[in-house]
């Protein structure tokens, strides 16, 4: 990260940190990681963020989650970033990022390599795209421009709340049974790349709604 430039790093429910192994391994860079900010969830980690990308090397086949290229993304972040926070996930080197992990992103970013053999660890992972991002910067700016931010996180997530209780406030169930719908909805969100203003107008269209009920069951 930082011969690349890059000087924000979150890490998610570490096992152990400080750890005297990961500063011998910082190898210099050692200040980045006393700087690195512990969140408990990955939830937490990426409240602010508007653009959230996540890295996965495997079939995504159940949802469907854009996936772009370390070249592709790398403007794209730099944009979202240049108008409030974007960030880039990575899972552990063993299990990588679960489909649950995924609710909270908006595309997934796929390391193209040689099918045959296509292991990459996670050291290599963040330095191909760290190096991604040092290119663009200065480039040419790659996506919409908006007046208005993407709404961070955790404003999505306020979101899938309300219209969760305004689905069970109807009786509204996913005949499959299990997380389908929820997640199906948090792919919807993502992909929409919604900005603030969006996010209250949906609000104020469930709490309409909501309202309307309430009233309904008041009346003779």
């Amino acid at each position: 990260m930082k011969t690349m430039g890059l000087e924000e790093l979150w890490l998610v429910a570490p096992a152990a940190f400080p750890h005297a192994e990961a500063t011998a391994l910082a190898a210099g860079a050692d200040d980045l990681l006393a700087r690195a900010r512990v969140a408990g969830t990955l939830a937490e980690a990426v409240a602010d963020c508007g653009l959230v990308l996540a890295t996965s090397a495997r079939s995504r086949t159940a949802y469907y989650w854009p996936a772009l290229t370390p070249r592709e993304a790398a403007p794209r972040l730099l944009a979202a970033g240049a108008s409030g926070s974007a960030a880039v996930v990575f899972g552990t080197e063993r299990t990588g990022l679960t489909n649950g992990d995924l609710e909270y992103c908006n595309g997934v970013v796929h390391i193209p390599a040689n099918p045959a053999f296509d292991s990459l660890n996670l050291a290599q992972a963040v330095q191909l795209l760290a190096y991604e991002l040092k290119c663009a910067t200065g480039g040419p700016v790659i996506g919409p421009q908006r007046s208005v931010p993407l709404a961070p996180s955790s404003e999505l997530e306020r979101l899938k709340a309300h219209l969760d209780a305004v689905l069970r406030e109807v009786d509204f169930t996913d005949r499959h049974g299990g997380p389908h719908l929820a997640r199906r909805v948090a792919r919807i969100f993502g992909r929409a790349e919604l900005d603030q203003h969006e996010v209250n107008i949906l609000r104020g269209i469930l709490t309409a709604v909501q309202a309307r009920r309430r009233r309904a069951g008041s009346e003779p």
